[in-house]
């Protein structure tokens, strides 16, 4: 039946494809579309217009042509009007000649009609999935059962060394069992056939190849047997020597792999209460593990574990090295990234007091490879967080570098995680005991475990002031109040009253030996405390080298001298620190910062610049790309032996000079 249509809408395609697109992939999606054979991409790229179809619905004829550009192709659609379409064809079947792809059918439907265009649709879009569905049928058609077997094999003895036992128990069972079943067989067919031992039974045989197989000294007891059974003995004999030294191997394997993960240190550490030290720095880690121990002279049964990205043996290596004697504290060493949750869980995070989280460079590093350790670092801090979150009584100290990182974390965690900055910190010290002859003494007294150490203390106060707390101590000096609220008051006013729930910090040998007693020891005479502080005045000071503290320490300086001041610093090769100097005169304009470019190791420079007008004397690690560290250590003793030279010369000259 004839059907009047308006317009009719062809879906032409002239082998055009986008510039992303294969052209020749874009060919064998259309023929597939279409259901033709591999020899329509020759015809769909040759140039020529080629009508892919033909409808009367115009939203149906875009949606087609959308879903085949998708795929790459370049479609155009024709519009053609006022014609008599004489048939709507099925795209079932295709007959193409040079220009045109035509759909024909024998049995026409109105039916038809209506689902061609859902038709297309579903072929177009499921062109993709229909290549990727050939191309692996047709892979898995071209692999033979041979290299199926071969890969699953493979697959099985990846495993390790129980996948090559099982298969050595299964060979050698395989071999017994035929080796027995022939040696049975003779037995069982010809009786007569001379046998060593004539009155054995079946099962008797039987158990002669097992012993042959597993000992060949066995096949001895065929030695008067007919020659079959003297052949059966022998192969027994040497499959048995095969699978003996198999089954050597397959332990010995076994046996290694074994050795070589205890090595890497994989296994769980069981351990309660333990302290976890995060990375590896080996100067670092000494540092730490050797205050530690002094720490927990006093404890019972401590355990530090240093989780770090390091070979388990090196580190090993390297404590039994450098620190042979650690007390009573037992130190655990496993291999793995702090960052990833199943390496924490392997070192029972969740169980440890205090986690120590160190950088992965040193404070001597560039920039880059410090916002990379900050970066780790944090990432550390965050997995550590998840999973101890629900624990209460938990600190966590982490080194970064940048104040932004330190702030977000700060921020972020503010009742269990601090944040400390080494270069800072050391920066500021080098400064105040540059400035008071025997502060040294005091801070290494106080921030090692060495002797005097920092505790916190709680009693019954009976509402003492402060000021008289040190007398009922036999043994340490409060030095500030932890509060209830968690806030802390260093030097507190000498009038406090102490409340219940105050906590003194107490300078001690050990908090074993802290004591609150109710009556004072002694009763001290009247006396006028010093409440005077030194005015500041106009100083020179002299910087021998240059590293990422000495910014810090010029802006300490700054806090401590006058308008007027000024500051020398001696670097040898000068030429990067000039920018710097510039722009450090410019921010701290009470300082007259100076550079002065001569070799520290020439004692003629040294005598130049007269050492003796100078306050103080301040020798950095001039750290350099192209140097190491033993090499900048060497060359500051050095330095620091020929400054004492001079001023040994001097005599009184130079007395004023710290």
């Amino acid at each position: 039946m004839d059907t009047l249509i308006d317009n009719e809408y062809h879906i032409i395609f002239a082998g055009k494809t986008h510039d992303n697109a294969d052209p020749l992939e874009v060919g064998k999606k259309i023929s597939r579309a279409l259901k033709a054979d591999h020899s329509m991409v020759e015809k769909l790229l040759s140039g020529k217009p080629i009508t892919l179809q033909k409808l009367n619905c115009c939203d149906t004829a875009s949606s087609i042509a959308d879903k085949l550009e998708s795929i790459g192709a370049c479609i155009e659609i024709k519009t053609i009007p006022n014609e008599m379409a004489s048939r709507q064809q099925s795209p079932a079947a295709i007959a193409a000649n040079d220009n045109d792809i035509n759909y024909t059918n024998d049995t026409i439907a109105d039916a038809a009609l209506a689902r061609k265009a859902d038709t297309a649709i579903t072929i177009v879009e499921d062109t993709a999935q229909d290549s990727s569905n050939v191309d692996s049928d047709a892979q898995n058609s071209s692999i033979s059962w041979q290299q199926k077997t071969q890969y699953k094999f493979d697959t099985f003895m990846a495993k390790g060394s129980s996948s090559s036992l099982k298969a050595l128990l299964f060979v050698s069972l395989s071999l017994f069992l035929v080796i027995a079943s022939l040696r049975g067989l003779f037995f069982s067919l010809a009786p007569d056939m001379p046998q060593q031992y004539a009155d054995l039974d079946f099962m008797g045989n039987l158990y002669i190849s097992f012993l042959q197989l597993t000992d060949p000294g066995n096949m001895a007891q065929d030695i008067l047997s007919s020659p079959w059974y003297k052949l059966l003995a022998i192969l027994a004999g040497l499959a048995g020597i095969i699978m003996l030294s198999a089954l050597v191997a397959v332990i010995t394997t076994g046996l290694t792999e074994k050795l070589d993960e205890l090595k890497r240190g994989r296994s769980k550490v069981i351990e309660q209460e333990h302290t976890l030290i995060i990375g590896w720095d080996e100067q670092r880690i000494i540092e730490i593990l050797r205050e530690l121990a002094w720490a927990n002279e006093s404890e019972k049964n401590p355990h530090v574990v240093i989780l770090a990205d390091k070979d388990k043996q090196e580190m090993d290596d390297a404590l039994r090295l450098r620190i042979p004697d650690t007390g009573n504290t037992s130190v655990v060493t496993r291999s793995g990234k702090g960052s990833i949750l199943v390496n924490l869980e392997m070192v029972s995070v969740e169980n440890a007091k205090s986690v120590i989280v160190l950088a992965s460079c040193s404070d001597t590093d560039n920039a880059s490879a410090k916002t990379t350790s900050d970066a780790l670092v944090i990432q550390t801090i965050l997995a550590v967080t998840t999973t101890c979150a629900d624990k209460d009584d938990f600190a966590i100290v982490a080194e970064v570098f940048n104040d932004s990182y330190r702030d977000i974390i700060s921020h972020s965690f503010p009742d269990y995680v601090v944040t400390l900055e080494t270069s800072n910190i050391l920066a500021k010290l080098l400064v105040q005991t540059s400035r008071s002859v025997g502060l040294s003494v005091v801070y290494s007294e106080i921030l090692s475990f060495d002797g005097c150490e920092m505790y916190f203390y709680a009693s019954d106060w009976q509402n003492k002031a402060f000021s008289t707390l040190a007398y009922h101590f036999p043994d340490g000096v409060p030095i500030g109040v932890r509060h209830g609220n968690g806030e802390l008051s260093i030097n507190p006013a000498l009038d406090y009253i102490m409340q219940d729930d105050d906590e003194v910090l107490i300078v001690a040998d050990d908090d074993s030996t802290i004591d609150f007693l109710p009556e004072p020891l002694v009763t001290p005479n009247t006396f006028t405390a010093l409440n005077s502080r030194a005015e500041a005045k106009q100083e020179c000071e002299l910087i021998l080298g240059w590293n990422s503290k000495t910014e810090i320490i010029i802006r300490e300086f700054g806090e401590y001298v006058s308008d007027g001041s000024k500051i020398d610093i001696v670097v040898h090769n000068a030429e990067r620190e000039v920018d710097e100097i510039k722009r450090l005169n410019e921010d701290i304009p009470n300082i007259d910062i100076r550079l002065l470019d001569i070799n520290p190791l020439d004692r003629a420079e040294l005598l130049d610049i007269n050492p003796a007008q100078y306050d103080n004397i301040i020798i950095l690690a001039n750290v350099r790309e192209d140097q190491e560290l033993q090499q900048v250590d060497s060359e500051n003793i050095v330095t620091l032996l020929l400054l004492r030279s001079i001023f040994q010369e001097l005599g009184h000259e130079g007395h004023q000079t710290k």
